[in-house]
Parts: C-alpha cells; sequence; structure tokens
C-alpha cells in the first residue's frame, strides 16, 4: 500500500505493509481528533484533563518518601560499587545500566563470556 508523508518539508510517496498503512492511518486519525478536542477547550487544563482521561496517562510526580528511597538505593549502590575493582564495575555497569549480555560484555572488554558472569555476580555477591 501506498502512503504519502511528509518529510522535511517535501511530501513523499512511501510503499507499506498493510499493518504499517492501518497503523500510520490510527495515529493520523487519533491526532486529528486530539487537534479537534483542544479547539473546542479555550481552557487548557480542562484539555490536560481530557487527555488524561482518555489516554489514561498521568505525569509521574515522586513523592518525598520516593526520593529518600532512590537517594538511599544510590547511596548504597555506589557503595558497593566503590568496593569492586574497576574491570569489575566496567562489566557490571555495562550489564545493569546498558543491558548487554555477557558474550556482548566479553567481546568490549576482550574477556571471555565466563569471565564477564563471574565479575558481575561478584558485584552481585557484595550487596
Amino acid at each position: 500500500m501506498e502512503i504519502t508523508i511528509k518529510i522535511n518539508g517535501r511530501m513523499v510517496s512511501v510503499e507499506v505493509s498493510d499493518e504499517v498503512a492501518e497503523c500510520y492511518d490510527q495515529g493520523r486519525r487519533k491526532a486529528e481528533n486530539l487537534s479537534h478536542e483542544k479547539r473546542r477547550h479555550w481552557d487548557g487544563r480542562e484539555f490536560d484533563e481530557y487527555i488524561a482521561a482518555t489516554e489514561g496517562l498521568l505525569p509521574y510526580q515522586p513523592t518525598p518518601e520516593d526520593i529518600v528511597c532512590q537517594q538511599e538505593i544510590l547511596a548504597l549502590l555506589l557503595s558497593i560499587l566503590d568496593t569492586c575493582t574497576e574491570i569489575q564495575r566496567e562489566r557490571f555497569l555495562l550489564y545493569a545500566l546498558y543491558g548487554y549480555s555477557y558474550a556482548e560484555i566479553g567481546m568490549l572488554c576482550g574477556c571471555s563470556k565466563v569471565s564477564a558472569f563471574e565479575s558481575i555476580e561478584t558485584v552481585r555477591k557484595n550487596s
């Protein structure tokens, strides 16, 4: 199916599958409906409430307790990482923060998959 989209201010025809065309059309209709609804509401707050009700998403507002818990977890994590070697810290962060697999960490660090696993498990046991 062929659809027309705007790229850098130019209209371009693109051949896509039926599923992609349907998703594109649904998104276009949803944006159009929201635009119409926004024009109906001159009060911005009322429109925000409409979006929250229809989309079911409210902005995340952490409570003071959440903030304190996050700070405590961060302090604990940093203290654990301070007890590790530089190699263990690097491998653990690649695994925990960036989601690399043991094999990928092994390739990046020039070690075996087992060495990457053992380094990460050592950090976990320190906690």
